[in-house]
């Protein structure tokens, strides 16, 4: 009698669940119920981590679980976002997209281990902020104009540091050029940190390079800035005109963004997207934000994944227009 009492339980509680009267135990778990781990696809120290901090406390108090930032660098941001993009969908792990990593590489490389747009959901807008356009102090060129003016007067003399090939201190260079009409020579390192460094020691003579990292040279002087790359002068710089001033149109801002694995339950993006978005009109997070140069890029996820797709169309057109490779 025992036995077949619980075989008959067993059936009804089957019946029950396939049939939705009982919900399963996964569907009880309110989320979140235990930490999230938030990749960064580049080291720590950069504009992508430094914003991932900022934000990671803010979202850690709003969610009430611990964000732990994971820094898993290397190629352009590849590893890093192929690893979010492999995560089980559940919303405990999310990646502080880029512009590089959803819109650059698109162009730069034939074939990615993630498809952008497919192995992922656009879940918010984080930040943007500008690049500026610093030179070594020896340069004789004061202005965006001067340094035109001195490229073109010494064709394929100068040259110019990035963080490698495809990275937005490389292609906003590049933009530069070819809205310029003039010829300097690529000398790409591995990370930008490099690259600034060695436009310290004048191994180099210009670069774009993040305002986190440009600041405090062009402040204390070891640095000279010649502009900035948005489409408004900003705050931080006041005395130092937009490039766009000079040439008409130039536009390389870069951004990040919040990203879950495809498949992430839609009502947990919106949690993410509400949570980021109550984070960022934070006085806090915002001051912290300005201190480095950038400022918050509210947008939900048709919105941030419209933004999304029009910068890929620009860069990636950018990209091929050239001819850069990086394969």
């Amino acid at each position: 009698m025992n036995t077949l009492t619980r075989r008959r339980l067993l059936q009804l509680c089957a019946v029950a669940v396939a049939s939705g009267t009982v919900p399963a135990l996964r569907a009880q778990e309110s989320w979140p119920s235990r930490p999230i781990r938030l990749i960064v696809a580049f080291a720590p120290g950069g504009f992508t981590d430094i914003a991932a901090r900022v934000l990671g406390q803010a979202l850690s108090t709003k969610l009430g679980q611990v964000v732990v930032v994971d820094n898993r660098a290397g190629a352009a941001g590849i590893i890093g976002t192929q690893i979010a993009a492999q995560a089980a969908p559940d919303g405990y792990t999310l990646l502080l997209g880029t512009i590089s990593t959803h819109t650059i590489n698109v162009g730069l490389y034939k074939s990615l281990p993630y498809d952008p747009v497919k192995s992922f959901v656009a879940v918010s807008g984080v930040a943007s902020g500008p690049i500026v356009l610093v030179v070594h102090p020896s340069l004789a060129a004061n202005s965006v104009a001067e340094l035109i003016a001195l490229a073109k007067s010494k064709p394929g003399k100068l040259n110019y540091g990035s963080g490698g090939i495809g990275t937005t201190s490389h292609l906003a260079t590049e933009q530069f050029k070819f809205m310029a009409g003039v010829d300097l020579v690529h000398v790409p390192f591995r990370s930008p940190a490099l690259a600034a460094t060695a436009l310290l020691g004048a191994q180099v003579d210009l670069m774009f390079d993040t305002l986190p990292s440009a600041l405090p040279q062009v402040r204390t002087g070891r640095l000279r800035a010649l502009g900035v790359s948005g489409l408004t002068r900003i705050s931080d710089l006041p005395g130092v005109p937009a490039v766009t001033e000079t040439l008409h149109g130039f536009d390389a801002n870069t951004w990040v963004g919040l990203y879950a694995p495809a498949g992430t339950p839609a009502a947990v993006v919106a949690s993410i997207d509400t949570a980021t978005r109550a984070a960022l009109a934070s006085p806090e997070v915002r001051t912290r934000l300005a201190e480095v140069g950038m400022q918050p890029l509210v947008a939900g996820p048709d919105e941030f994944a419209a933004y999304q797709k029009s910068e890929t169309n620009r860069w990636v057109s950018l990209v091929r227009r050239l001819g850069i490779t990086a394969e």
